[in-house]
């Protein structure tokens, strides 16, 4: 198995209210049988119903939104922009989990669920690249232990 991701698929309880939010944030999608494509870097979200993507992936759907143990991050290049991005999901309808704070990595991040309760992480991590694209480019961890 390849080292990538293709897809990251959210299951929403309403496909249209999840779109809005998401455009609300600047980001633009397309629809096709009632599921959202958002192109994301080299990667796609998608917005799906959830009682759909729950049959499709073979799975019995409890409805619980509590915590499901992920969070979706973005890294963006300055403090500056984690309190932007922030301020434009709450004004969009997000529940701000944590408000942005300095890290114990240097950084500054906060956390916001979008209206489905998936959780977001906005992030500015000093230690971390980002490229012209927005793509993220990891420092090689081992160099700094030799």
């Amino acid at each position: 198995m390849e080292q990538r991701i293709s897809l990251v698929t959210l299951g929403v309880a309403d496909v249209g209210r999840a779109r809005r939010f998401y455009e609300q944030l600047g980001w633009r999608g397309q629809e096709v049988a009632e599921t959202v494509f958002f192109q994301a870097g080299g990667m796609a979200v998608v917005l799906w119903g959830r009682p759909k993507l729950a049959a499709d992936g073979g799975l019995d759907d409890q409805g619980s939104d509590g915590f499901g143990g992920v969070a979706l991050a973005q890294n963006v290049r300055s403090r500056a922009e984690v309190d932007q991005v922030m301020a434009a999901a709450e004004q969009a309808g997000a529940r701000i989990t944590k408000p942005a704070h300095e890290t114990f990595y240097g950084g500054y991040a906060g956390y916001f669920t979008d209206p489905d309760g998936h959780v977001w992480e906005i992030a500015h991590n000093p230690g971390f690249t980002l490229g012209p694209d927005g793509a993220l480019i990891l420092p090689d961890f081992g160099a700094a232990a030799a």
